[in-house]
């Protein structure tokens, strides 16, 4: 067996788990040295929810922050997260908004793109996978972890089989909510060696408190790559730390030979960093929690801190019980869609309004009719006809592919936006982020951002 290679989170993840992903890119220059020096596979710097955060909290340019990154780190690999045919943002685009944003972010200095689809359609991944590989780049395709009656061990392993077929680089087994046991860990890697020869990634969350355990068996199978934040952005709803993991393996044949001195030299920077958080309430403890009725109801930590907000704000705190049990319930009528983003929220305020409104589907969220109209892609199980008269009626369901019935949108966006951009990528980031964006360039138009 070989030495196992790991991906440091932290830059993307790890603070996007634990501080709602509000590390700024000066809080993030002075470390780089250090990490590109550690003997890192790669680092996560960018992607999910970097891109909106910088724009809508931070007053940051992402594309700049990329830049900055890629000029300190030399010797490493830089990986981001995108969502297939929703990119960053919550909704499918068009074709040529895809291939425009990811040329940019290949070409400011990512190295491995991890695409993967909410439903894990891998019509919603072409375009994408596509471009990746045109571009020279390494394209990282993972499959959203869930478990349900449809999402068997042959599932996955036709899975990668497509995504082997379609040009993937390299396999991810994203575990968004921290529910891949120990020993399935286990044997989901072992049957996925024997299919495929790509390299194997493992990503999970310490949510239900099996993470680390989970890391290890995988580890043991076989695994080649795992994904591990420095500590002070590790555990609760982020991943296992990294120190632990290289001193867990130190000696073994899969040591990761990582440069101790140097992590401890990045876990003593960002604890201080952490320290400021933590005064000014945007670190919570909460997140730190252990919380195995992840297990139970196969949701996702954040979005159970979702429901219960939103339980609180509704004076329904009594009957959280009865939202969390009604999930399942509807991820079963809708086709078993795993929980993550965007179906995570679209699901949990659906069992919302199930709970309070007096009737199951009285109050139907439009993203949720969107849907079953197939607008989001096809699900792992067909939903019934019972279900679809149910919410959309007598209304056709689409089977093609969502993004077939876009059109072109770039010369759209940029004659919307006007003389307030003034570069492609400033385009792109009003392409995703209308509002967010344009609020962000009448502020730089102004010269009032930091800096100037």
């Amino acid at each position: 067996m070989r030495k196992l290679k790991i991906a440091e989170t932290s830059l993307r993840d790890g603070h996007q788990s634990l501080i709602a992903t509000r590390l700024t890119t000066e809080e993030i220059l002075p470390i780089l040295s250090e990490i590109d020096n550690a003997g890192y596979y790669s680092v996560e710097v960018w992607g999910g929810a970097t891109f909106d955060a910088c724009l809508r909290y931070l007053n940051e340019d992402p594309w700049e922050r990329l830049r900055k990154i890629r000029a300190n780190v030399k010797n490493t690999k830089l990986q981001m997260l995108s969502r297939g045919q929703n990119i960053l943002g919550y909704k499918n685009y068009p074709d040529d908004i895809v291939e425009r944003f990811l040329k940019n972010a290949i070409y400011e200095g990512v190295d491995i793109v991890r695409v993967f689809d909410a439903l894990n359609d891998i019509r919603n991944l072409k375009s994408s996978i596509d471009v990746i590989k045109s571009e020279g780049a390494h394209c990282q395709c993972a499959i959203s972890y869930s478990t349900s009656p449809v999402h068997t061990k042959e599932y996955y392993l036709k899975l990668i089989k497509d995504f082997e077929n379609a040009g993937a680089d390299s396999i991810c087994i994203k575990d968004m909510s921290g529910i891949l046991l120990p020993y399935d860990a286990y044997y989901l890697v072992k049957s996925i060696k024997e299919v495929t020869d790509l390299p194997l990634e493992f990503h999970t969350h310490c949510t239900s408190g099996v993470g680390e355990m989970s890391v290890l068996k995988a580890v043991e199978a076989g695994i080649d790559i795992v994904d591990t934040a420095i500590s002070p952005l590790s555990s609760g709803t982020s991943q296992p730390a990294t120190e632990s993991l290289a001193l867990a393996l130190k000696d073994t044949e899969r040591d990761p030979k990582l440069n101790l001195q140097r992590l401890n030299n990045i876990a003593e920077y960002f604890k201080s960093v952490m320290k400021k958080y933590e005064e000014d309430g945007t670190f919570n403890i909460k997140v730190l929690m252990t919380e195995p009725k992840t297990l139970l109801y196969q949701i996702p930590g954040g979005m159970l801190s979702n429901m219960l907000i939103q339980m609180k704000s509704l004076n329904a705190v009594d009957k959280f019980e009865e939202v969390l049990s009604e999930v399942p319930k509807i991820r079963k009528d809708l086709g078993y869609p795993p929980l993550v983003t965007p179906m995570s929220q679209m699901i949990g305020a659906q069992a919302v309004f199930n709970v309070i409104s007096g009737g199951r589907y009285k109050v139907i969220p439009t993203e949720i009719k969107n849907y079953v109209r197939g607008m989001y892609g096809k699900p792992a199980a067909p939903i019934s006809d019972e279900i679809k008269k149910l919410i959309i009626g007598d209304e056709e369901v689409i089977t093609i592919r969502p993004a077939d019935l876009l059109g072109n949108g770039y010369e759209k966006f940029k004659q919307e936006i006007g003389y307030l951009a003034v570069s492609e990528q400033d385009i792109l980031s009003y392409a995703l982020f209308p509002q967010v964006a344009k609020d962000f360039f009448e502020k730089r138009s102004q010269h009032v951002l930091v800096g100037h």
